[in-house]
């Protein structure tokens, strides 16, 4: 063993490390912690140990020791192993509180990555447009968020390097947060039993300088040293591909700039509280907008019927990141918005158009048959003009009606 080692580089005789190596923020502090836990546990076993060994000799069967005068109470004794120990707990409990809180309150400038896991892979977007599997690129001394959810079944993101692990579940968003300090490549992993080929699922962090990384980002997330690096590409940002699969799928057929009577508008919604028929409310955020898109009925918006279709399996996730990062992107805070489907702060509907929608309908109007011509005639929320066979394939696929048809759904919410 190597003792000129820091602790947590130590390596045995079969160069196996005594500890991953601390490659975050969080690392050197979780250590400390552990090591802190790992010495009062040691500390106290071999205290308590030793007094039971030396009375069990001192005071065994035929010892010449005077057993007079014994004491059956010591409340001194008492209050000092219980207060002590007391004491020792709430320092750990608060030391230990203050991390994990620390874990979860995300940086405002942190740079922002998707996660999305699926049997047996980690797939993951950058909000520039950059995509990688099983690999993610990060630049050292930034922040970097993981906003993830599973595709099938129960994953867990974990990187021993960087102290961080957080399940990754199927129909909700989980984040984790970290700040790499070393330039490097480190393990990633698949943490719950998620299938047979659950050993498989893992990849590398690899943390660059950030020039590096800069460059990186410009060769559109090509490998070092290909010729590529120094080439920058053109690529969409999440929110472009956004924009598109909005148009190619229809949205833009009901939701236009303006509330009107087939949907309400998706402008600025974001972050903003939103009231249901029911009478419940919700802040909009990822979550929510995801659970519109997929599963329409769950929440409909005040002043509207349920008459989107639903697109749970038919948008994959990927597609829904790049949606809601689009509609995060949308609009100002000065665009007009019905009646009852937003709140102030109070809890009390905001009225800013008296009810009066751009199509000169009422909020809720009930479509007949044949409503998906007459929404096909708006100019205000046409389709895509793109005449391409695969746009029209998306669109036949995901609304469930042939290619080219005019019938979209309603985000109702």
């Amino acid at each position: 063993m190597n003792l000129n080692l820091p602790l947590a580089e130590w390596e045995l005789g079969v160069k196996i490390p005594f500890l991953p190596q601390q490659a975050s923020t969080f690392a050197g502090e979780i250590d400390t912690l552990y090591f802190v836990l790992w010495a009062l546990t040691l500390f106290f076993s071999a205290l308590v140990g030793f007094l039971i060994l030396f009375f069990v000799i001192r005071y065994k069967k035929g010892s010449n020791v005077s057993r007079a005068n014994l004491v059956h109470t010591s409340h001194s004794l008492e209050l000092a192993w219980s207060i002590i120990p007391l004491f020792l707990g709430l320092i750990i409990f608060a030391w230990g509180a203050k991390l994990y809180a620390d874990v979860y309150k995300v940086p405002s400038n942190a740079k922002e990555v998707f996660v999305i896991g699926k049997q047996w892979m980690w797939h993951l977007q950058h909000s520039n447009g950059i995509r990688e599997n099983n690999e993610l690129h990060v630049p050292i001394g930034q922040p970097v968020k993981l906003t993830m959810i599973s595709q099938d079944t129960i994953h867990s993101f974990f990187v021993p390097d960087f102290r961080i692990k957080r399940d990754v579940l199927p129909g909700r968003y989980t984040t984790v947060w970290f700040q790499a300090t070393k330039p490097g490549r480190y393990h990633l992993f698949c943490a719950e039993y998620c299938g047979m080929q659950h050993s498989l699922m893992g990849g590398w962090v690899y943390v660059m300088e950030p020039k590096d990384f800069e460059k990186w980002q410009n060769s559109n997330g090509q490998k070092p040293g290909d010729a590529s690096m120094n080439t920058p590409t053109a690529r969409q940002s999440l929110s472009e591909q956004g924009a598109e699969i909005y148009q190619s799928v229809g949205c833009a057929n009901c939701h236009a700039p303006q509330d009107n009577r087939r949907g309400p508008s998706l402008y600025a919604i974001y972050g903003k509280k939103r009231q249901f028929v029911d009478g419940r409310t919700e802040i909009a955020d990822r979550a929510y907008i995801r659970e519109s898109i997929l599963k329409p009925g769950e929440k409909i918006t005040a002043g509207y019927e349920n008459i989107m279709p639903v697109y749970d399996g038919q948008l994959t996730e990927e597609q829904v990141n790049a949606l809601i990062a689009y509609i995060k992107s949308l609009g100002t805070t000065n665009e007009p918005k019905m009646p009852g489907s937003e709140l102030d702060n109070n809890g009390k509907p905001i009225s800013t158009d008296g009810g009066k929608s751009n199509m000169g309908g009422t909020p809720g109007a009930t479509t007949g048959p044949n409503s998906g011509n007459t929404r096909g005639t708006d100019s205000t929320a046409s389709p895509n003009t793109k005449n391409s066979a695969d746009t029209q394939s998306i669109q036949g696929d995901v609304r469930g009606t042939s290619p080219g048809s005019n019938s979209s759904g309603t985000m109702n919410r």
